[in-house]
């Protein structure tokens, strides 16, 4: 009973994105309303409020959800693998899906780049995320405390790698964005 609820909370979360996506495409992010949304949604402000705690929360909720695939993706890798490769893998992965999703997620991330209040979001510092995946690395390598110097550059310059893919990908530059992203991870 409990994961049926899980799923219906999941499902009417997932609308009310999609919903918010479809309404700031039309009118932009700054015109559109949270009242605007929920009657997009079909769904009580309330309701609205348990699933986002704000307007800008509902553009980092996709974010945040790829960033814990990246997380997933990471934990489950083999130790033997190279840092970097993990990390290279676990990124391609998200860019998979992002690219799966092309039209919604072209959009966001156009939205997210011009929205102050959603770069604002916690979910959409690199800082906390790359200090986030480099514990990640230590860890999974057997290290505790903090990760060294090196291994926090080394994700930086793949997520900053990933970052302008990601501009590169909501402004369509590439006829094959997966190949691009390949191309972008693997410049030295």
């Amino acid at each position: 009973m409990e994961g049926l609820r899980e799923r219906k909370r999941a499902h009417a979360r997932a609308a009310t994105v999609d919903a918010a996506l479809q309404l700031f495409a039309e009118h932009g992010y700054d015109r559109v309303t949270v009242a605007d949304i929920c009657a997009a949604a079909s769904i009580a402000p309330r309701t609205f409020f348990r699933y986002f705690p704000s307007k800008g929360d509902i553009l980092a909720a996709p974010v945040q959800d790829l960033a814990d695939s990246l997380v997933e993706t990471i934990s489950a890798a083999p130790p033997a693998w190279d840092d970097m490769e993990v990390l290279r893998r676990g990124l391609r992965e998200v860019g998979e899906r992002i690219v799966g999703q092309q039209g919604p997620m072209s959009l966001l991330f156009r939205l997210v780049r011009n929205a102050e209040e959603v770069r604002a979001s916690p979910w959409m510092s690199l800082e906390d995320h790359e200090t986030r995946l480099a514990g990640l690395l230590t860890a999974r390598r057997g290290g505790s405390g903090a990760p060294d110097w090196r291994t926090r550059v080394d994700v930086a310059r793949l997520l900053a790698a990933f970052r302008v893919w990601l501009s590169d990908f909501a402004d369509q530059r590439s006829a094959d964005p997966l190949a691009h992203l390949d191309e972008v991870l693997a410049h030295r």
